[in-house]
């Protein structure tokens, strides 16, 4: 008989579990105390540690996962304006796009503004195209409208270029183009190129929400995390991102207690040539890994120097970094390895990343960096020379999907070929590097962790082209490695959580649908039934909605697109329906023809309209057993 005073808080049983224990792969129960695992079993074995005051929740034979880890999200950035923003992101048709739009419009007062930021591409649409100027111009007269498209472009339609003030005297900055129409005059499009220096500006300029309303936004998106079954993240900090004063929203929310998700984060330069006196100063008033389990410090990063940044616009050319990027990347990272702070490096091109390990290399030589947990974010050209030497240096690599929404663009400037192994995440894997995945939210890829995972595991984008080849695709159970266990290293956390275990952090998803059973179509839709943090039940929907207990207040102001849409693919539209699927019982409602196609279903304007270097669709379908062009 247990003592009375270590009975379980709460058991959760008749589950299948998928722990990641090697030494015990697979359960039906837990018991949770204090916020760990406190043992791992069979129904037989966890029930009867139950005491009068534990609490007990049967599964009903649904499949349980560790909670899914983002190794790269900028949350505290995009949480200050997540009750602002109206997503696209999963939506599959422009014309659902605009509608919402439209209603967004309808409902945004003055001097508000509606604004798309990221999160979603143009080939994800059925139309495989973005809104025109002039439909923006359309649909909101008066109203601004700016929509941001990755990190290559952004739309203002004529009342947010009046309000951000740009006119024909507007100068561009440098890597940055204003496209003018004959007369000089700002049409609306902003480009990349590649800098999207333009972008974060122009978008900086709209309304700010008061600290109340950025404290209820940054809970919501948290919220919509965990609604994917999302319990802890690595946030990368981000342009616009000024510490401390940027994190006063996070750290409030952190001393309430009412983080519904565990946070690292990593501090990023706001000042271009000042990068050092910037990590001189917080070196001296921070300290790595200050903080708890929930909210704690984990080095620099992702910017160290502004020289070294090559932006990832597969629209344009690969950027050289300056003669200068060595000097002023060793005089960081110097410094950082002195104070024992690991870092983080945005890297797209191997050009880049080959350069850098010289400069880390050298600064080995004075000062070992083995032990640091320094790595590299996003990698998609990386070489496997430069795998071997991230290795041979104690580093790692953090891999994000957004390849899944540039493919395409990478495709047609550097052809199918070289986009086969961008990354090679497989061969890293078998290199023994350390590597684990994220996203890259919120803008130049969404934030849905299950994009991710049926990107490694299909290895295809979110408009469905084919990328990789199996070789460079992952199984289920190593791609969910990638979303959890995997990602502890790269906040030094290994053994603490990640997995299903005794003694580690309970924090775990029961996800509407078998992630080991589903189709692979299906993984990119799934969200969550029940997510646990700390043993705390922080989402919960469906059969389980009575345990759900910690749902913030409504989202402010009160015409946020959150209130109406939710978050991804417009979930909390249409009866809470997501907004995909529904699209996918319209379309197949309203098809004509008596049997489905075997590659595409029923979304036969799919297959007629899908862009791939090939002459003969018809052709090319079919010999893959599509039968969408006999409709």
């Amino acid at each position: 008989m247990m003592k009375p005073d270590s009975h379980p808080d709460l058991i959760l049983h008749r589950g299948l579990f998928t722990t990641l224990d090697r030494s015990q792969p697979n359960a039906s129960a837990v018991a949770i105390r204090d916020g760990r695992f406190q043992q791992v079993g069979r129904d037989h074995e966890i029930l009867p540690l139950a005491g009068p005051n534990t609490r007990v929740i049967d599964l009903r034979g649904k499949r349980v996962l560790p909670g899914l880890i983002d190794n790269h999200i900028h949350i505290i950035r995009g949480g200050l304006n997540y009750n602002m923003e109206l997503r696209w992101d999963g939506v599959r048709s422009l014309a659902d796009a605009m509608a919402m739009l439209k209603r967004q419009v309808d409902l945004t007062p003055a001097p508000q503004w509606v604004r798309v930021v990221g999160g979603f591409t143009e080939h994800q649409f059925q139309e495989k195209r973005l809104p025109t100027l002039e439909e923006l111009n359309a649909i909101a007269p008066d109203t601004p409208v700016f929509i941001l498209h990755l990190y290559d472009r952004a739309l203002l339609n004529g009342a947010a270029l009046r309000a951000v003030g740009y006119t024909k005297d507007t100068q561009a900055p440098p890597g940055g183009e204003i496209l003018r129409d004959a007369g000089g005059n700002p049409t609306g499009l902003l480009l990349a190129k590649p800098n999207a220096g333009i972008l974060y500006a122009t978008l900086a300029k709209g309304p700010k929400l008061p600290i109340d309303y950025q404290i209820n936004s940054t809970r919501h998106f948290m919220r919509e995390l965990n609604r994917l079954g999302v319990t802890g993240a690595i946030d990368a900090g981000g342009g616009f991102q000024n510490y401390p004063q940027d994190y006063e929203v996070i750290q409030t929310l952190a001393d309430a207690g009412q983080l519904t998700l565990r946070l690292a984060y990593n501090l990023f330069t706001q000042k271009p040539k000042q990068e050092k006196e910037d990590f001189l100063q917080w070196t001296a008033s921070s300290k790595y890994k200050q903080g708890d389990d929930y909210f704690r410090h984990n080095g620099a990063g992702e910017m160290l120097v502004f020289s070294a940044a090559d932006f990832e616009d597969f629209r344009q050319p690969r950027p050289d970094m300056g003669p200068e990027m060595e000097g002023e990347l060793e005089a960081v990272v110097s410094l950082l390895a002195q104070n024992r702070w690991p870092w983080r490096l945005h890297a797209t091109y191997d050009e880049t990343i080959s350069r850098a390990l010289d400069v880390f290399e050298r600064v080995n030589q004075s000062v070992p960096l083995q032990g640091l947990n320094w790595f590299f974010d996003h990698c998609e050209t990386i070489s496997e020379q430069s795998i071997d030497r991230i290795a041979a240096l104690g580093g790692g690599i953090a891999v994000q999907h957004r390849m899944a929404y540039q493919g395409e663009y990478f495709v047609e400037r550097y052809g199918r070929g070289a986009a086969e192994a961008t990354p090679p995440v497989a061969r890293m894997l078998e290199k023994g590097v350390k590597v684990s995945a994220g996203t890259d939210a919120t803008r130049v890829a969404s934030y849905n962790p299950w994009v991710s995972l049926s990107w490694l595991v299909t290895g295809k984008t979110v408009g469905g082209l084919q990328l990789y080849p199996q070789r460079n695709c992952l199984d289920r159970e190593a791609a969910l490695r990638m979303w959890t266990d995997n990602v502890t290293w790269f906040s030094n956390e290994e053994g603490k959580k990640g997995r299903i275990e005794a003694g580690q952090l309970a924090d775990l998803m029961v996800p509407d649908r078998d992630f080991f059973a589903c189709p692979e179509s299906d993984i990119a839709d799934t969200t969550s039934l029940l997510t646990l943090v700390g043993g705390k039940v922080v989402y919960a929907s469906g059969i389980f909605q009575d345990h759900d207990e910690a749902a913030p207040p409504p989202a402010m102001p009160d015409w946020s697109p959150v209130r109406t849409f939710g978050g991804y693919a417009g979930w909390a539209d249409e009866g809470g329906a997501p907004l995909q699927a529904s699209l996918k019982r319209q379309a197949a409602a309203a098809c004509a023809c008596n049997v489905s196609c075997g590659v595409h279903g029923h979304e036969h304007a799919t297959a007629w309209s899908r862009q791939l270097p090939i002459a003969d669709l018809k052709g090319f379908w079919g010999a893959l057993g599509c039968a969408c062009w006999a409709i």
